[in-house]
C-alpha cells in the first residue's frame, strides 16, 4: 500500500504549497508542513507519518540531516529535496531516493510509490 500520511519540510512556501497540491491531487493526505529542523523534528515525535518530503537546505543555512536521522530512527520512508546535485546529499543518505527541484507531480507520485 502506498504511503497516505505525507509530512512535508520545506522552507519555501511557494513549493510548499505546490507539494500540497500534488498530495491532494495525488488523493494523500497532508500530516504538516515544517519550514524549520526543530519543527519537522517534533512532528516526528507526535507520529502519524507514513513518509516524508525532506528538502535538504533549509533557509538559514540549515540542513535536515537531523531529521532524516530521526525518520530513519522511527522507521518512516523520506524522499530527499533538492535543487542542487547529488553531492549536497550526506553520504550516510545517498541510497535514499531523490526528488530534483524543480519536480512534477509525476515525479512526486513515483518517488513516493517506490517508498514502499
Amino acid at each position: 500500500m502506498a504511503a497516505q500520511r505525507i509530512l512535508i519540510v520545506e522552507d519555501e512556501p511557494l513549493i510548499a504549497m505546490m507539494l500540497e497540491d500534488f498530495l491532494e491531487a495525488l488523493g494523500r493526505e497532508l500530516v504538516g508542513v515544517a519550514d524549520s529542523v526543530a519543527d519537522a523534528i517534533a512532528a516526528v515525535e507526535i507520529g502519524g507519518i507514513d513518509a516524508a518530503i525532506l528538502d535538504v537546505n533549509l533557509r538559514g543555512g540549515e540542513q535536515s540531516w537531523a531529521v532524516a536521522d530521526a525518520l530513519a530512527k522511527a522507521g518512516i520512508p523520506f524522499l530527499l529535496s533538492t535543487g542542487a546535485g547529488g553531492d549536497s546529499i550526506a553520504e550516510a543518505y545517498r541510497g535514499r531516493p531523490t526528488l530534483s527541484k524543480p519536480f512534477t507531480m509525476d515525479a512526486v507520485e513515483r518517488a513516493l510509490d517506490a517508498l514502499v
